[in-house]
């Protein structure tokens, strides 16, 4: 049983992971419906379909989950016993987490062209801007885990 002070970054640690895994799902997702909306006719019911889903998932799903991401990461930071803010490793992980926030906002304002029916890219763009989010979690991560500064 997980209790005390421990118990507490723990439960902050879990909560972190999970809010980090729904926000990537959606990061990986909203690029993929942007590809296939760039094939439906303006007015037709399928891009109708894809505003629906492009404006639940982000507000739904992607903005809440970063949100929190960014309470317990921002949590664990300030509870963990171990930071050590002299090493480079945790300025670079930050950077990277504020460059993946920057990413939401550029889908975000995506998102908001496809519902005005003013995309102005092409669908290899967003196949493209899909491997953005992947390489930012992979840099994320291996920074995370490897402290390699």
């Amino acid at each position: 049983m997980v209790d005390g002070v421990g118990g507490a970054y723990l439960w902050l640690k879990a909560l972190h992971i999970i809010s980090v895994i729904a926000w990537m799902v959606g990061l990986l997702y909203l690029p993929r419906l942007f590809v296939y909306h760039c094939d439906a006719p303006a007015g037709s019911l399928s891009s109708a379909t894809f505003k629906v889903m492009e404006r639940r998932l982000l507000r739904a799903i992607m903005t809440p989950a970063m949100l929190a991401t960014w309470l317990f990461g921002l949590g664990l930071l300030a509870s963990s016993p171990t930071v050590d803010w002299s090493s480079g490793w945790v300025h670079l992980k930050l950077f990277l987490v504020v460059v993946m926030s920057g990413l939401h906002g550029v889908m975000a304002r995506w998102q908001r062209d496809f519902a005005d029916d003013a995309n102005r890219h092409s669908a290899r763009f967003y196949r493209i801007s899909n491997e953005a989010p992947a390489v930012l979690m992979i840099a994320i991560v291996l920074t995370a885990i490897m402290k390699p500064f």
